[in-house]
């Protein structure tokens, strides 16, 4: 059975970390139409990273993981590393403008 591990974010910047056997689509209109009751009130949801295992017990395993990390450094920097950037400021954060050129001398 296949299991995918996923992070959303609302537009208050809450994250819910979670894992499921549904497609992501599937999961994402349950959270967003208020069937599941930990994220009911922080709609709309959107994805802000999943990735596919092969089994629960490993999904349930990471899940864990990343969930102790939640609010802290480690959590922030996989965050980063998963919206594929070093320093944070993409556009999916809401960023409109990516960091400052220096001039020339």
């Amino acid at each position: 059975m296949n299991c995918l591990l996923y992070i959303l974010e609302n537009e208050k910047g809450r994250h819910y970390i979670g894992i499921t056997g549904l497609g992501m689509d599937e999961r994402l209109k349950k959270h967003n139409k208020g069937g599941v009751l930990s994220t009911k009130f922080g709609r709309p949801w959107r994805v802000l990273y999943h990735e596919e295992y092969y089994n629960y017990k490993t999904a349930r395993e990471q899940e864990k993981k990343v969930k102790s990390w939640h609010c802290g450094n480690a959590f922030n920097k996989f965050l980063r590393t998963a919206a594929g950037s070093s320093n944070g400021r993409t556009a999916a954060f809401g960023a409109a403008n990516l960091g400052s050129n220096p001039s020339p001398a």
